[in-house]
């Protein structure tokens, strides 16, 4: 839903949230204002927000979805997200992986500075016009495939979450 349609919900009592969120945003009547419920489980009105970008860039989403107990880690859920929200993450540098996997350490994240050694012992830089020298990595229990590819299905889940 887009944040307006967040805001109407959370002015008759629910709960909202991003889907990669742990915490959740609702309001005060008191206040007369947004409470940003963190991950952490500290409240904090909107208006002291110490990285105004990221929170306007929240704003400006359209994927708000209600907080419950099966998408909210803080009200005892786990959150998921899209593809879409993993390669998000990945190059902000986080790890990320499928709660499908079968292996329970494998995960994706981003590799850069990435070099290789020729046979006649040369090293060599990785770097592409279009991508520079990044690739993603997947890390697995045999140890790490270079420029992992997705599956239509990886590509279509809804159950990515971050790695550990």
């Amino acid at each position: 839903m887009t944040f307006k349609e967040a805001f109407e919900a959370m002015k008759h009592g629910a709960k909202v949230k991003l889907p990669s969120w742990a915490g959740y945003w609702y309001w005060s009547k008191e206040k007369q204002t947004i409470i940003m419920h963190t991950k952490d489980g500290v409240d904090m009105d909107i208006r002291e927000t110490q990285v105004p970008d990221y929170t306007f860039s929240n704003i400006a989403s359209d994927e708000w979805t209600l907080a419950d107990s099966k998408n909210c880690p803080e009200l005892g859920g786990e959150a998921t997200f899209s593809f879409g929200e993993a390669i998000k993450y990945l190059k902000r540098g986080m790890k990320v992986a499928r709660k499908g996997w079968n292996g329970k350490k494998q995960y994706i994240q981003l590799a850069t500075g990435i070099s290789y050694k020729t046979a006649d012992g040369d090293i060599v830089n990785c770097e592409h016009d279009a991508i520079g020298n990044m690739a993603i990595a997947f890390v697995g229990t045999s140890g790490v495939q270079m420029g992992w590819l997705a599956s239509q299905a990886d590509m279509l889940a809804e159950d990515w979450v971050f790695a550990e």
